[in-house]
C-alpha cells in the first residue's frame, strides 16, 4: 500500500499467538514492532523458512516489547540475512536475549542434528534455521533504553512502560509529529493482583492502539494456588512424577515461588523439585538483579539462604548428565523443564519417559498454542510424537491457566480503563480467532470503542482523525 499516512502491516500474531511482527512505515522509514518466530502448527512454522516479509535493506530498526521467542526469536534470522539496524529494548529484555537467543540457536542446531541422525527429515541434510553463532552476533545490535524516558526514532519519539508480563516486558508508545499521531502497542500484558511481578502500568492516550488478545474471551480461574496444592498433594499420594513444561522465563520462577509459599504454609508436602533447564536457572539468578520489577521483598532476593526462587528440597540440573539422572528417580517428584508448550527442549525427554506411566501427572501451566504437543495433550491425545516416535499417553493431564503470565479479559479491560479518552481505532493481535473476537465484543459492549481484529498480512493506514 502506498500512502502519505503512516501504515502498519500485520506480518505475524494476527489470527494466531505466535510470530509477532508488525511493520510500521513512517514515510521512507520502516520499523518492526517485535520480531518473533512462528510456533505450533506446521503451516505456521514453515513461514519461518520463507523469504522474509520485508526488504531488509529498507528495514531501519526493531522495537522489542519483550524477550519471549515468539516476539524475539526471528531476530537472528534477520541478522543472518543481512539486517544491521538497531534493536531497541529495555535492560532486562537485553539481559534475557543474551540467554534466550543463543539457546534458541542451539536448539535449532540440536533438532537438525537429531533429525539427521535418526533419519526422520525430508531434507538431506536437515539444516538449522539459524545457529547459536547467528544468535550471538545478533546481540551486537541491541540498544538498551530505560522505562519512561523518551528516545528519538527518525522524527518520532518512543517510550517504554512496564507491561508486567515478564521481566523487562514493555508497552510501546510512539509519537509521530508529521502527521501528529500517537500509536500504542501493548506487547503482551501481565496480570493485576499478582504477588510476584509488578502490575502493568497505565497508558492514558492513543490515537491507534494495537492490543494483545491471548485470553480475550475468558477469565483466569481465581483458585490457581489451591488447585496447584491439590495437584501436588494428589501426585505425592500416587507416588508419581509431576512433570511441568514451563516457560523458562517467568512461568518457572513464579511456579517455584508459589511452591515455596505452599510448603511454608504446610499446604503441600515437601517433594524433591528438579529445575531441569539451564536457561530457567540463569533467569532465576538474573531475577534478583531487577527487584524494582517485583513485588517480592528485596531482602529475600539478596540473601541466598532465603531466596524465594528455591523450594524446600530443590535441585538444579544444568548438565545433560544431571538431566539424565532424573530419569532414575521413581517418585514422588516434581520436574520443571522447558519448553512451555512442549515444542522442544529437555522436557521432551521427561515426557517420552513418563507419559506412558499412569502415575504421572503433566501440568500445563498456561496457554498452549494450536499445533503444539502441549495443545495435543490438553485436548486429550492418546499418543504424541516425540523425536520421531509415537509415545502413548497414560498420564493424567492437568491445565492450570491461573498461572498464566498473560492478562485475561478482565485484566485487559481494566488496563483499557486507564485511557482518559478512547483510541480512535483499536486493532487486536496475538490471539486465536475465538479469543480475539471475544475480546472485540467485550470492548464494544462495555466501552463502545471502535475495534477491529487484525487480519494476517493486512496493511492499515494510521490516521489520527480516522
Amino acid at each position: 500500500m502506498n500512502s502519505p499516512h503512516p501504515t502498519l502491516e500485520f506480518l505475524g500474531a494476527a489470527g494466531t499467538v505466535t510470530g509477532s511482527k508488525h511493520l510500521l512505515t513512517l514515510g521512507r522509514r520502516r520499523v518492526l514492532l517485535d520480531c518473533g518466530l512462528f510456533q505450533g502448527l506446521k503451516e505456521l512454522r514453515l513461514r519461518n523458512w520463507a523469504d522474509p516479509p520485508v526488504v531488509l535493506a529498507a528495514l531501519d530498526g526493531v522495537i522489542l516489547t519483550h524477550a519471549h521467542i515468539d516476539h524475539s526469536g526471528y531476530l537472528p534470522l534477520l541478522v543472518k540475512r543481512g539486517f544491521r539496524g538497531p534493536v531497541f529494548c529495555t535492560s532486562a529484555t537485553a539481559d534475557l536475549l543474551k540467554i534466550l537467543l543463543p539457546d534458541s540457536g542451539h536448539l535449532q542446531e540440536e533438532d537438525a542434528e537429531r533429525a539427521n541422525r535418526r533419519g526422520y527429515t525430508k531434507h538431506h541434510p536437515a539444516l538449522p534455521l539459524y545457529t547459536r553463532a547467528d544468535a550471538i552476533r545478533t546481540l551486537d545490535f541491541v540498544e538498551v533504553r530505560p522505562y519512561h524516558e523518551r528516545f528519538d526514532l527518525d522524527g518520532a519519539t518512543v517510550r517504554f512502560r512496564r507491561a508486567g508480563h515478564i521481566l523487562g516486558a514493555a508497552t510501546v508508545e510512539i509519537e509521530m509529529a508529521h502527521p501528529p499521531l500517537r500509536l500504542v502497542y501493548s506487547g503482551d500484558l501481565g496480570r493485576f493482583g499478582r504477588d510476584f511481578l509488578r502490575e502493568p502500568e497505565s497508558v492514558t492516550a492513543a490515537d491507534v492502539l494495537v492490543l494483545e488478545s491471548t485470553y480475550g474471551d475468558r477469565t483466569h480461574p481465581p483458585d490457581a494456588e489451591e488447585r496447584l496444592a491439590r495437584i501436588v498433594t494428589r501426585t505425592a499420594a500416587r507416588g508419581g512424577a509431576l512433570v511441568v513444561p514451563a516457560f523458562a522465563v517467568g512461568r518457572a520462577q513464579e511456579l517455584i515461588w508459589m511452591l515455596r509459599r505452599l510448603e511454608n504454609e504446610r499446604r503441600v508436602p515437601i517433594l524433591p523439585v528438579y529445575l531441569d533447564s539451564p536457561m530457567a536457572i540463569d533467569v532465576s539468578e538474573m531475577t534478583a538483579r531487577y527487584p524494582e520489577q517485583l513485588e517480592v521483598d528485596p531482602a529475600l532476593l539478596h540473601d541466598p539462604a532465603r531466596t524465594p526462587l528455591r523450594s524446600g528440597s530443590f535441585h538444579l540440573a544444568r548438565t545433560p548428565e544431571e538431566s539424565q539422572a532424573i530419569n532414575r528417580i521413581i517418585g514422588p517428584v516434581i520436574i520443571i523443564s522447558a519448553s512451555g508448550m512442549a515444542t522442544g527442549g529437555r522436557v521432551l525427554h521427561h515426557l517420552r519417559l513418563r507419559l506412558p506411566d499412569p502415575r504421572t501427572v503433566v501440568l500445563l501451566p498456561g496457554f498452549q498454542a494450536a499445533g503444539t504437543r502441549g495443545r495435543s495433550l490438553q485436548d486429550g491425545a492418546t499418543q504424541v510424537k516425540i523425536h520421531g516416535q509415537w509415545v502413548p499417553v497414560r498420564a493424567t493431564i492437568e491445565t492450570l491457566d491461573g498461572l498464566s503470565a498473560h492478562a485475561d479479559r478482565e485484566d485487559l479491560l481494566r488496563w483499557l480503563a486507564g485511557f482518559a479518552t478512547p483510541p480512535r481505532r483499536t486493532y487486536l493481535v496475538h490471539g486465536e480467532a475465538a479469543q480475539a473476537e471475544g475480546l472485540s465484543r467485550a470492548i464494544k459492549e462495555r466501552l463502545g470503542w471502535d475495534v477491529f481484529v487484525a487480519r494476517d498480512g493486512e496493511t492499515v493506514e494510521l490516521v489520527s482523525g480516522a
